[in-house]
Protein backbone atom coordinates (compact mmCIF):
# COMPACT_ATOMS: atom_id res chain seq x y z
CA UNK A 1 0.00 0.00 0.00
CA UNK A 2 1.31 3.46 -0.88
CA UNK A 3 2.32 5.61 2.07
CA UNK A 4 0.10 8.37 0.68
CA UNK A 5 -3.02 6.26 1.05
CA UNK A 6 -4.77 6.67 4.41
CA UNK A 7 -5.13 3.58 6.55
CA UNK A 8 -8.76 2.63 7.14
CA UNK A 9 -10.03 2.26 10.72
CA UNK A 10 -10.52 -1.47 10.19
CA UNK A 11 -6.95 -1.91 8.95
CA UNK A 12 -5.51 0.14 11.80
CA UNK A 13 -7.46 -1.81 14.43
CA UNK A 14 -6.60 -5.15 12.81
CA UNK A 15 -2.87 -4.31 12.91
CA UNK A 16 -3.00 -3.63 16.66
CA UNK A 17 -5.03 -6.77 17.38
CA UNK A 18 -2.57 -8.85 15.35
CA UNK A 19 0.31 -7.40 17.38
CA UNK A 20 -1.50 -8.24 20.64
CA UNK A 21 -2.13 -11.84 19.59
CA UNK A 22 1.45 -12.16 18.37
CA UNK A 23 2.76 -11.01 21.76
CA UNK A 24 0.49 -13.53 23.47
CA UNK A 25 1.69 -16.44 21.34
CA UNK A 26 5.39 -15.68 21.02
CA UNK A 27 6.31 -13.02 23.57
CA UNK A 28 8.48 -13.76 26.58
CA UNK A 29 6.68 -11.34 28.88
CA UNK A 30 4.45 -12.64 31.65
CA UNK A 31 1.80 -10.11 30.80
CA UNK A 32 0.40 -8.03 27.95
CA UNK A 33 -1.65 -4.86 28.54
CA UNK A 34 -4.24 -3.55 26.08
CA UNK A 35 -5.73 -0.08 26.60
CA UNK A 36 -9.14 0.36 25.02
CA UNK A 37 -11.17 3.54 24.50
CA UNK A 38 -14.99 3.33 24.73
CA UNK A 39 -16.50 0.90 22.23
CA UNK A 40 -13.18 -0.17 20.71
CA UNK A 41 -14.03 -3.87 20.59
CA UNK A 42 -12.47 -4.79 23.92
CA UNK A 43 -14.87 -7.68 24.55
CA UNK A 44 -14.40 -8.84 20.97
CA UNK A 45 -10.63 -8.97 21.55
CA UNK A 46 -11.11 -10.91 24.80
CA UNK A 47 -13.36 -13.46 23.10
CA UNK A 48 -11.06 -13.81 20.10
CA UNK A 49 -7.96 -14.25 22.28
CA UNK A 50 -9.78 -16.80 24.43
CA UNK A 51 -10.86 -18.76 21.38
CA UNK A 52 -7.37 -18.81 19.88
CA UNK A 53 -5.64 -19.80 23.13
CA UNK A 54 -8.21 -22.50 23.85
CA UNK A 55 -8.04 -23.72 20.26
CA UNK A 56 -4.28 -24.13 20.62
CA UNK A 57 -4.83 -26.46 23.56
CA UNK A 58 -3.94 -24.00 26.32
CA UNK A 59 -6.64 -23.97 29.04
CA UNK A 60 -7.22 -20.52 30.41
CA UNK A 61 -9.06 -18.62 33.08
CA UNK A 62 -10.97 -15.39 32.47
CA UNK A 63 -11.41 -12.87 35.27
CA UNK A 64 -14.19 -10.29 34.92
CA UNK A 65 -15.37 -7.76 37.48
CA UNK A 66 -19.14 -8.29 37.61
CA UNK A 67 -21.57 -11.13 36.96
CA UNK A 68 -23.05 -9.11 34.09
CA UNK A 69 -19.66 -8.99 32.41
CA UNK A 70 -19.17 -12.73 32.95
CA UNK A 71 -22.52 -13.65 31.41
CA UNK A 72 -21.96 -11.26 28.51
CA UNK A 73 -18.59 -12.86 27.74
CA UNK A 74 -20.12 -16.34 27.92
CA UNK A 75 -22.74 -15.30 25.37
CA UNK A 76 -20.06 -13.92 23.07
CA UNK A 77 -17.91 -17.03 23.49
CA UNK A 78 -20.89 -19.19 22.57
CA UNK A 79 -21.49 -17.17 19.42
CA UNK A 80 -17.89 -17.10 18.23
CA UNK A 81 -16.55 -20.46 19.45
CA UNK A 82 -19.50 -22.71 20.35
CA UNK A 83 -17.30 -25.80 20.29
CA UNK A 84 -15.09 -24.50 23.12
CA UNK A 85 -16.14 -25.81 26.52
CA UNK A 86 -16.78 -23.11 29.14
CA UNK A 87 -16.96 -23.49 32.91
CA UNK A 88 -18.83 -20.73 34.74
CA UNK A 89 -17.71 -20.25 38.36
CA UNK A 90 -20.60 -18.88 40.38
CA UNK A 91 -22.10 -18.49 43.81
CA UNK A 92 -24.14 -21.36 45.20
CA UNK A 93 -27.40 -19.44 44.73
CA UNK A 94 -26.58 -18.20 41.21
CA UNK A 95 -29.42 -18.58 38.71
CA UNK A 96 -28.44 -19.01 35.10
CA UNK A 97 -29.35 -16.18 32.80
CA UNK A 98 -30.61 -16.78 29.28
CA UNK A 99 -27.18 -15.81 27.95
CA UNK A 100 -25.60 -18.68 29.88
CA UNK A 101 -28.41 -21.13 29.07
CA UNK A 102 -28.04 -20.43 25.37
CA UNK A 103 -24.35 -21.38 25.32
CA UNK A 104 -24.22 -24.86 23.77
CA UNK A 105 -21.28 -26.06 25.86
CA UNK A 106 -21.31 -24.26 29.23
CA UNK A 107 -21.29 -25.83 32.68
CA UNK A 108 -22.02 -23.91 35.88
CA UNK A 109 -20.70 -24.78 39.35
CA UNK A 110 -19.57 -23.14 42.57
CA UNK A 111 -16.28 -25.08 42.70
CA UNK A 112 -13.56 -25.56 40.11
CA UNK A 113 -13.54 -29.30 40.68
CA UNK A 114 -17.21 -29.57 39.72
CA UNK A 115 -16.68 -27.98 36.31
CA UNK A 116 -14.74 -30.87 34.83
CA UNK A 117 -11.91 -29.78 32.53
CA UNK A 118 -13.27 -26.97 30.34
CA UNK A 119 -11.00 -25.14 27.96
CA UNK A 120 -12.16 -21.82 29.45
CA UNK A 121 -13.01 -21.23 33.11
CA UNK A 122 -14.62 -17.86 33.79
CA UNK A 123 -15.78 -16.03 36.91
CA UNK A 124 -15.67 -12.72 38.74
CA UNK A 125 -12.54 -11.53 40.52
CA UNK A 126 -14.36 -11.95 43.84
CA UNK A 127 -15.17 -15.58 43.02
CA UNK A 128 -11.66 -16.35 41.78
CA UNK A 129 -10.29 -15.01 45.07
CA UNK A 130 -11.97 -17.96 46.82
CA UNK A 131 -10.30 -20.56 44.57
CA UNK A 132 -7.43 -22.28 46.36
CA UNK A 133 -6.65 -25.12 43.97
CA UNK A 134 -5.60 -25.41 40.36
CA UNK A 135 -3.49 -23.31 38.03
CA UNK A 136 -3.77 -22.24 34.39
CA UNK A 137 -1.07 -21.36 31.87
CA UNK A 138 -3.11 -18.38 30.70
CA UNK A 139 -5.44 -15.79 32.17
CA UNK A 140 -7.39 -12.94 30.60
CA UNK A 141 -8.37 -10.10 32.93
CA UNK A 142 -11.29 -8.12 31.49
CA UNK A 143 -11.98 -4.53 32.62
CA UNK A 144 -8.58 -4.60 34.33
CA UNK A 145 -8.70 -0.89 35.19
CA UNK A 146 -11.82 -1.52 37.29
CA UNK A 147 -9.99 -4.22 39.26
CA UNK A 148 -8.30 -3.25 42.50
CA UNK A 149 -4.66 -4.27 42.83
CA UNK A 150 -5.33 -6.33 45.97
CA UNK A 151 -7.87 -8.37 43.98
CA UNK A 152 -5.19 -9.10 41.38
CA UNK A 153 -2.79 -10.17 44.13
CA UNK A 154 -5.31 -12.75 45.34
CA UNK A 155 -5.78 -14.38 41.93
CA UNK A 156 -2.24 -14.04 40.54
CA UNK A 157 -1.05 -17.43 41.94
CA UNK A 158 -3.59 -19.16 39.70
CA UNK A 159 -1.96 -18.27 36.33
CA UNK A 160 1.42 -18.10 34.63
CA UNK A 161 0.86 -15.47 31.91
CA UNK A 162 -1.98 -12.98 31.40
CA UNK A 163 -3.65 -10.54 29.03
CA UNK A 164 -4.98 -7.42 30.76
CA UNK A 165 -7.64 -5.51 28.84
CA UNK A 166 -9.43 -2.36 30.01
CA UNK A 167 -10.31 1.30 29.52
CA UNK A 168 -7.89 3.68 31.30
CA UNK A 169 -10.19 6.67 30.87
CA UNK A 170 -13.18 5.40 32.83
CA UNK A 171 -14.00 4.87 36.48
CA UNK A 172 -11.24 3.80 38.84
CA UNK A 173 -11.73 1.20 41.59
CA UNK A 174 -13.44 2.63 44.65
CA UNK A 175 -13.87 1.74 48.31
CA UNK A 176 -16.33 2.63 51.07
CA UNK A 177 -13.60 2.57 53.75
CA UNK A 178 -10.76 4.97 54.48
CA UNK A 179 -7.64 4.12 52.50
CA UNK A 180 -5.29 6.96 53.47
CA UNK A 181 -2.88 4.57 55.19
CA UNK A 182 -1.86 3.05 51.84
CA UNK A 183 -1.63 6.21 49.73
CA UNK A 184 1.77 6.50 48.06
CA UNK A 185 2.76 2.88 48.59
CA UNK A 186 3.57 0.90 45.46
CA UNK A 187 1.09 -1.78 46.58
CA UNK A 188 -1.74 0.65 47.36
CA UNK A 189 -4.82 -1.59 47.00
CA UNK A 190 -6.90 1.27 45.64
CA UNK A 191 -4.78 1.57 42.53
CA UNK A 192 -6.05 -0.32 39.54
CA UNK A 193 -4.60 -3.73 38.78
CA UNK A 194 -2.93 -2.33 35.65
CA UNK A 195 -1.38 0.64 37.47
CA UNK A 196 0.33 -1.57 40.06
CA UNK A 197 1.27 -4.16 37.44
CA UNK A 198 3.08 -1.57 35.32
CA UNK A 199 4.77 0.08 38.31
CA UNK A 200 6.39 -3.23 39.21
CA UNK A 201 6.82 -4.45 35.62
CA UNK A 202 7.56 -1.38 33.48
CA UNK A 203 8.86 -3.51 30.60
CA UNK A 204 5.52 -5.18 29.86
CA UNK A 205 4.24 -4.47 26.33
CA UNK A 206 1.31 -2.05 26.22
CA UNK A 207 -0.93 -1.90 23.14
CA UNK A 208 -3.67 0.66 22.48
CA UNK A 209 -6.77 -0.03 20.42
CA UNK A 210 -7.01 2.96 18.07
CA UNK A 211 -10.65 2.91 16.92
CA UNK A 212 -14.01 3.28 18.65
CA UNK A 213 -16.75 1.39 16.83
CA UNK A 214 -19.43 2.72 19.18
CA UNK A 215 -18.87 6.46 19.21
CA UNK A 216 -19.86 8.29 16.00
CA UNK A 217 -17.61 10.68 14.15
CA UNK A 218 -19.24 13.57 16.03
CA UNK A 219 -18.26 12.14 19.42
CA UNK A 220 -14.93 10.32 19.11
CA UNK A 221 -12.71 13.45 18.77
CA UNK A 222 -14.61 15.23 21.56
CA UNK A 223 -14.28 12.34 24.01
CA UNK A 224 -10.68 11.68 22.99
CA UNK A 225 -9.69 15.32 23.50
CA UNK A 226 -11.36 15.55 26.92
CA UNK A 227 -10.48 12.17 28.43
CA UNK A 228 -7.66 10.62 26.36
CA UNK A 229 -5.41 13.64 25.63
CA UNK A 230 -2.18 11.67 25.25
CA UNK A 231 -3.32 8.59 23.36
CA UNK A 232 -6.39 9.55 21.37
CA UNK A 233 -8.46 7.41 19.05
CA UNK A 234 -10.79 7.84 16.10
CA UNK A 235 -14.26 6.71 15.14
CA UNK A 236 -14.71 3.66 12.96
CA UNK A 237 -17.44 5.50 11.04
CA UNK A 238 -17.54 8.66 8.99
CA UNK A 239 -19.72 11.79 9.39
CA UNK A 240 -22.35 10.50 6.94
CA UNK A 241 -22.50 6.90 8.15
CA UNK A 242 -25.00 7.45 10.96
CA UNK A 243 -28.22 9.45 11.13
CA UNK A 244 -30.88 9.96 13.78
CA UNK A 245 -34.14 11.40 12.44
CA UNK A 246 -37.43 12.14 14.19
CA UNK A 247 -40.66 11.57 12.29
CA UNK A 248 -42.61 14.20 14.24
CA UNK A 249 -41.56 17.83 13.69
CA UNK A 250 -40.28 20.03 16.49
CA UNK A 251 -42.98 21.58 18.64
CA UNK A 252 -41.19 22.73 21.80
CA UNK A 253 -37.86 23.75 23.26
CA UNK A 254 -37.29 20.10 24.19
CA UNK A 255 -37.55 19.20 20.52
CA UNK A 256 -35.04 21.89 19.58
CA UNK A 257 -32.46 20.32 21.89
CA UNK A 258 -33.20 16.85 20.55
CA UNK A 259 -32.95 18.06 16.95
CA UNK A 260 -29.61 19.72 17.69
CA UNK A 261 -28.36 16.47 19.20
CA UNK A 262 -29.60 14.47 16.22
CA UNK A 263 -27.84 16.85 13.81
CA UNK A 264 -24.55 17.45 15.65
CA UNK A 265 -24.33 14.44 17.97
CA UNK A 266 -24.56 16.65 21.08
CA UNK A 267 -27.27 18.63 22.84
CA UNK A 268 -27.25 20.81 25.95
CA UNK A 269 -30.39 21.45 27.97
CA UNK A 270 -29.61 24.47 30.13
CA UNK A 271 -31.59 25.08 33.29
CA UNK A 272 -31.45 28.35 35.25
CA UNK A 273 -28.46 28.76 37.55
CA UNK A 274 -29.39 27.71 41.07
CA UNK A 275 -27.97 25.81 44.03
CA UNK A 276 -30.10 22.72 44.60
CA UNK A 277 -30.29 19.57 46.67
CA UNK A 278 -28.72 16.54 45.05
CA UNK A 279 -32.04 15.19 43.81
CA UNK A 280 -32.88 18.32 41.85
CA UNK A 281 -36.53 17.76 40.92
CA UNK A 282 -36.48 20.16 37.96
CA UNK A 283 -33.36 18.58 36.47
CA UNK A 284 -34.66 15.05 37.08
CA UNK A 285 -37.95 15.88 35.39
CA UNK A 286 -36.14 17.52 32.48
CA UNK A 287 -34.08 14.35 31.90
CA UNK A 288 -37.23 12.20 31.94
CA UNK A 289 -39.14 14.55 29.64
CA UNK A 290 -36.32 14.65 27.09
CA UNK A 291 -36.07 10.86 26.91
CA UNK A 292 -39.85 10.45 26.81
CA UNK A 293 -40.20 13.06 24.08
CA UNK A 294 -37.48 11.40 21.99
CA UNK A 295 -39.39 8.14 22.27
CA UNK A 296 -42.73 9.77 21.39
CA UNK A 297 -41.39 11.51 18.27
CA UNK A 298 -40.74 8.20 16.50
CA UNK A 299 -37.01 8.38 15.99
CA UNK A 300 -35.25 6.25 13.38
CA UNK A 301 -31.57 5.39 13.82
CA UNK A 302 -29.58 4.57 10.71
CA UNK A 303 -26.04 3.24 10.86
CA UNK A 304 -23.58 0.99 9.07
CA UNK A 305 -25.40 -2.00 10.58
CA UNK A 306 -28.83 -0.97 9.23
CA UNK A 307 -31.86 1.07 10.30
CA UNK A 308 -34.25 0.63 13.18
CA UNK A 309 -36.71 2.52 15.36
CA UNK A 310 -35.51 4.39 18.43
CA UNK A 311 -37.18 2.15 21.01
CA UNK A 312 -37.15 2.58 24.77
CA UNK A 313 -34.48 -0.13 25.07
CA UNK A 314 -32.14 1.98 22.93
CA UNK A 315 -32.38 5.06 25.20
CA UNK A 316 -30.58 5.55 28.50
CA UNK A 317 -30.47 8.26 31.16
CA UNK A 318 -27.33 8.50 33.27
CA UNK A 319 -26.66 10.23 36.59
CA UNK A 320 -23.96 10.29 39.26
CA UNK A 321 -26.02 9.01 42.21
CA UNK A 322 -28.59 6.29 42.78
CA UNK A 323 -31.07 8.68 44.39
CA UNK A 324 -30.85 10.91 41.30
CA UNK A 325 -31.56 7.90 39.09
CA UNK A 326 -34.54 6.98 41.29
CA UNK A 327 -35.89 10.53 41.05
CA UNK A 328 -35.58 10.51 37.25
CA UNK A 329 -37.25 7.12 37.07
CA UNK A 330 -40.22 8.42 39.05
CA UNK A 331 -40.93 11.00 36.32
CA UNK A 332 -41.04 8.48 33.47
CA UNK A 333 -44.57 7.67 32.26
CA UNK A 334 -45.61 4.02 31.83
CA UNK A 335 -45.00 4.06 28.08
CA UNK A 336 -41.33 4.96 28.75
CA UNK A 337 -40.73 2.33 31.43
CA UNK A 338 -38.30 0.46 29.17
CA UNK A 339 -35.82 3.36 29.17
CA UNK A 340 -32.68 2.52 31.17
CA UNK A 341 -31.99 4.88 34.08
CA UNK A 342 -28.85 4.21 36.09
CA UNK A 343 -25.59 5.52 37.52
CA UNK A 344 -22.31 5.78 35.66
CA UNK A 345 -20.92 2.79 37.56
CA UNK A 346 -23.70 0.52 36.30
CA UNK A 347 -23.82 1.98 32.77
CA UNK A 348 -20.12 1.31 32.22
CA UNK A 349 -19.63 -1.09 29.32
CA UNK A 350 -23.13 -0.63 27.87
CA UNK A 351 -24.24 1.26 24.75
CA UNK A 352 -27.39 2.92 23.42
CA UNK A 353 -28.48 4.94 20.42
CA UNK A 354 -29.42 8.03 22.47
CA UNK A 355 -28.34 9.00 25.97
CA UNK A 356 -29.48 11.75 28.30
CA UNK A 357 -26.98 12.76 30.99
CA UNK A 358 -27.55 14.69 34.20
CA UNK A 359 -24.25 16.52 34.63
CA UNK A 360 -22.55 15.55 37.93
CA UNK A 361 -21.85 19.21 38.78
CA UNK A 362 -25.31 20.58 37.98
CA UNK A 363 -26.70 22.73 40.79
CA UNK A 364 -23.80 22.11 43.16
CA UNK A 365 -22.20 24.63 45.50
CA UNK A 366 -18.85 22.83 45.46
CA UNK A 367 -16.76 20.65 43.19
CA UNK A 368 -15.78 17.54 45.14
CA UNK A 369 -13.36 14.88 43.95
CA UNK A 370 -16.27 12.46 43.42
CA UNK A 371 -18.18 14.82 41.14
CA UNK A 372 -15.04 15.97 39.34
CA UNK A 373 -13.69 12.51 38.58
CA UNK A 374 -13.04 12.52 34.87
CA UNK A 375 -13.90 8.83 34.55
CA UNK A 376 -17.48 9.43 35.73
CA UNK A 377 -18.17 12.07 33.08
CA UNK A 378 -16.33 9.95 30.52
CA UNK A 379 -18.65 6.99 31.12
CA UNK A 380 -21.76 9.14 30.99
CA UNK A 381 -20.82 10.87 27.74
CA UNK A 382 -19.51 7.83 25.85
CA UNK A 383 -22.43 5.37 25.89
CA UNK A 384 -24.09 6.55 22.68
CA UNK A 385 -23.97 5.48 19.05
CA UNK A 386 -25.81 8.52 17.69
CA UNK A 387 -26.40 11.38 20.13
CA UNK A 388 -25.95 12.53 23.72
CA UNK A 389 -27.98 15.25 25.48
CA UNK A 390 -26.55 16.79 28.65
CA UNK A 391 -28.89 18.38 31.20
CA UNK A 392 -27.17 20.94 33.41
CA UNK A 393 -27.87 24.12 35.31
CA UNK A 394 -25.96 27.16 34.17
CA UNK A 395 -22.94 28.15 36.22
CA UNK A 396 -20.80 25.00 36.07
CA UNK A 397 -17.90 26.80 34.39
CA UNK A 398 -18.00 29.47 37.08
CA UNK A 399 -18.14 26.76 39.74
CA UNK A 400 -15.01 25.17 38.33
CA UNK A 401 -13.20 28.51 38.28
CA UNK A 402 -14.23 29.32 41.85
CA UNK A 403 -13.29 25.95 43.34
CA UNK A 404 -9.71 24.97 42.51
CA UNK A 405 -8.55 21.60 43.68
CA UNK A 406 -8.27 21.21 47.45
CA UNK A 407 -7.26 17.56 47.35
CA UNK A 408 -3.93 16.93 49.13
CA UNK A 409 -0.89 16.06 47.05
CA UNK A 410 0.79 12.79 48.05
CA UNK A 411 4.33 11.65 47.39
CA UNK A 412 4.86 8.65 45.12
CA UNK A 413 1.31 8.83 43.73
CA UNK A 414 1.29 8.95 39.91
CA UNK A 415 -0.51 11.99 38.57
CA UNK A 416 -3.79 10.99 36.96
CA UNK A 417 -4.59 12.39 33.55
CA UNK A 418 -6.75 13.98 32.47
CA UNK A 419 -7.41 16.39 35.29
CA UNK A 420 -11.09 16.57 36.24
CA UNK A 421 -11.19 20.34 35.84
CA UNK A 422 -9.69 20.24 32.38
CA UNK A 423 -11.93 17.37 31.22
CA UNK A 424 -15.07 19.15 32.42
CA UNK A 425 -14.09 22.45 30.83
CA UNK A 426 -13.29 20.70 27.54
CA UNK A 427 -16.70 19.01 27.44
CA UNK A 428 -18.55 22.18 28.46
CA UNK A 429 -16.78 24.23 25.80
CA UNK A 430 -17.85 21.80 23.08
CA UNK A 431 -21.44 21.62 24.35
CA UNK A 432 -21.73 25.40 24.32
CA UNK A 433 -20.38 25.53 20.76
CA UNK A 434 -22.79 22.93 19.42
CA UNK A 435 -25.81 24.06 21.46
CA UNK A 436 -25.73 27.86 21.59
CA UNK A 437 -29.43 27.73 22.47
CA UNK A 438 -31.21 25.14 24.57
CA UNK A 439 -32.18 27.28 27.55
CA UNK A 440 -35.26 26.30 29.48
CA UNK A 441 -38.02 28.70 28.54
Amino acid sequence: MSSSQPVSPAEEAAAVIAAVLRDLRTGEHRGVVVDSPPGAGKSTLVVRAAGELAGAGAPLMIVAQTNEQVDDLIERLGTRSPEVGVGRLSAVDYERTDRVKNHPNCRVAAKVGDLGTPAVTIGTAAKWATVTEGSWPWAIVDEAYQMRSDALLRVAPRFERALFVGDPGQLDPFSTVEVDRWIGLSWDPMQSAVAVLLRHNPDLPVHRLPVSWRLPASAAPVVARAFYPFTGFRSGTGPADRRLLFEQPAASDLDEVLDTAAETGWGLRRLPARFTVRTDAEAAESCARLATRALARGGVATSESGSGPLTAERIAIGAAHRDQAAAIRSYLPPEAAGITVDTANRLQGREYDLTVVLHPLSGRRDATAFHLESGRLCVLTSRHRHACVVVARSGIAELLDAHPSTEPVHLNVPVKFPDGWEANQSMLAHLHRTSPTGNCR
